[in-house]
């Protein structure tokens, strides 16, 4: 059974710092993207990061640019996501995803094989 849980949300006051980590089991965790999008209130779920099978290659969604990294630990099957400079507008569900990957593509579209059940992220101004 694979379970993808995700950790680490909570408040954060603007400017601050938030690190969530996913922790994988019951999949091949090098032969899957690994990526973490967010669901803000009356917004569509949108792709933040994400990293290669394997690793190597990762993708930034514009926002997120320069005050997030996302890291990918072989050995433990996880994945973290460093944020900085949060603002309120990161306000929002942060979900871990994984999906099979033949190649090193990072999909941004929100149709992953396998989803967690999300971490809410607040930042208070």
């Amino acid at each position: 059974q694979v379970q993808l849980l995700e950790s680490g949300g909570g408040s954060v006051e603007t400017g601050g710092t938030r690190e969530l980590s996913c922790a994988t089991s019951g999949l091949t965790f090098e032969l899957y993207a690994i990526s973490w999008f967010r669901q803000g209130p009356g917004k569509d779920r949108e792709f933040v990061a994400g990293v290669a099978r394997e690793g190597g290659a990762v993708e930034y969604a514009d926002f997120a640019k320069g005050r997030f990294g996302i890291a990918r630990d072989q050995i433990r099957n996880t994945v973290s996501l460093m944020m900085t400079s949060l603002q309120p507008e990161d306000t929002a569900i942060y979900y871990c995803a994984a999906d099979f990957r033949s190649d090193k593509s990072i999909p941004r579209a929100p149709d992953y094989d396998f989803w967690g059940q999300g971490t809410q992220v607040t930042v208070t101004s």
